[in-house]
């Protein structure tokens, strides 16, 4: 989410620093997704610390390597690298909690469950989040593929 590694950095320590202090009051089948929901919020509140958003300079989308190249065809390479950033294009454009939905089920292969707890959502609405946010995406990757090719 903040695509910057030092920022990153410092945000999972100030995370893990709050489940040091708050140890004794949170059970062990839960502390995974606490340590989900505050890191989550943590990174929005940086986000908006810093109010413009900063251009990716990786391969890497919500902080996950998604696609990778292990071919030598240097068309392919050129194809996946423009889907990489079309599909980083469309999740930026993707409001919350449909985005970190998407990272955290598509990218990071949370449960459905797992990311109820985490975003304090009922697990319906997480699915039928989901369900929209790939639709959302299937139109936006979709209509970019048919206007390039047209």
């Amino acid at each position: 989410m903040l695509r910057d590694p030092a920022v990153s950095a410092d945000v999972t320590q100030d995370v893990f620093i709050r489940l040091w202090e708050h140890r004794s009051s949170l059970e062990e089948e839960r502390v995974l997704s606490w340590l989900l929901r505050v890191a989550r919020n943590a990174c929005i509140d940086q986000v908006r610390k810093r109010k413009v958003r900063q251009p990716v300079e990786n391969d890497e989308v919500g902080g996950v390597d998604v696609l990778t190249d292990q071919g030598p065809d240097p068309e392919r390479a050129t194809s996946m690298a423009l889907f990489r950033e079309r599909l980083r294009e469309a999740l930026d454009r993707m409001g919350e909690p449909h985005r970190s939905i998407v990272v955290l089920r598509e990218i990071q292969g949370y449960k459905y469950e797992e990311i109820a707890e985490a975003l304090t959502l009922p697990l319906n609405t997480v699915k039928v989040y989901l369900h929209r946010a790939r639709k959302s995406l299937r139109k936006d990757l979709g209509e970019v593929h048919r206007h390039d090719y047209a």
